[in-house]
């Protein structure tokens, strides 16, 4: 795998997906539809899946590619594989609320190394480098050439005095029944991805999260967390997350800097 080429081609494939979800965002309507799970996709989900899907085949025709919105891509089996999911937070889009992502990253042997999130409301841009050490992009963003980067690290957190994140949308009980196990300073909510890269930037100390996710909702993310010096590991064992997992579920999992010293679930 050439990375930088890989790092290229994701970052131009979610700022064009970013620049497509922002027109339908804008647009005074557009259609919801109802997903087999219950879950909502927008036209904004298949035009970002449809420009991604494309771009990723063309440079890499033998890479295994799965995405969100292709269930026929659920089936594939394999450790090494680019994961996509072009619009990460459909609910925080529906509602207008601008906290939702272009998720793209690529896993090998089961780790997520590689990926890009993109928040093109928020007009935050995070990506693993070439060499997998993460950093955070400034606007305004082109698509045919890189900006001003700057690297990006985990905190070095202050057991005493902690920074949470959690889930805008899929807050419950559990999640703070965890969360009160912790010395805690403050508290903010943010939906999709942008919830690792607030651990990866030092924003935030930790982010659990007692509630289902899918693969594809957390690789890149994730990579972009590891870039940072960061951690994912399952609430239940504290063993890493892994993917390529049969139904691309994940377990419960909790997101930190390594500073943190965890608490059992």
């Amino acid at each position: 795998m050439d990375y930088q080429q890989l790092i290229e081609v994701m970052r131009r494939l979610a700022l064009e997906a970013g620049d497509k979800i922002m027109e339908i965002y804008n647009a005074d309507d557009f259609d919801v539809k109802v997903k087999s799970d219950d879950s909502p996709v927008t036209e904004a989900d298949e035009a970002a899946d449809a420009l991604i899907s494309a771009g990723l085949r063309a440079a890499f025709p033998d890479m295994m590619l799965v995405t969100e919105e292709q269930s026929a891509s659920h089936k594939e089996k394999g450790e090494t594989f680019l994961i996509v999911d072009p619009l990460d937070g459909t609910k925080e889009f529906i509602n207008r609320r601008g906290d939702f992502t272009v998720n793209i990253a690529l896993v090998e042997e089961g780790v997520p190394t590689r990926g890009v999130v993109y928040a093109p409301a928020r007009e935050r841009m995070f990506f693993t480098l070439a060499d997998g050490s993460a950093v955070e992009e400034a606007g305004p963003f082109d698509a045919s050439a890189m900006g001003e980067t700057t690297p990006i690290r985990v905190a070095d957190s202050n057991n005493e005095s902690l920074l949470v994140v959690a889930s805008k949308s899929h807050r419950d009980q559990a999640t703070d029944d965890y969360i009160n196990k912790y010395n805690v300073q403050d508290m903010k909510s943010a939906g999709s991805s942008l919830k690792f890269c607030l651990v990866a930037t030092g924003e935030a100390d930790i982010y659990p999260r007692v509630g289902r996710t899918m693969e594809w909702d957390t690789a890149a993310g994730h990579a972009v967390l590891h870039g940072a010096g960061g951690k994912v590991v399952r609430f239940d064992n504290h063993a890493p997350l892994t993917y390529g997992k049969p139904d691309y579920a994940n377990p419960f999992f909790i997101a930190y800097s390594p500073a943190v010293t965890l608490k059992e679930a």
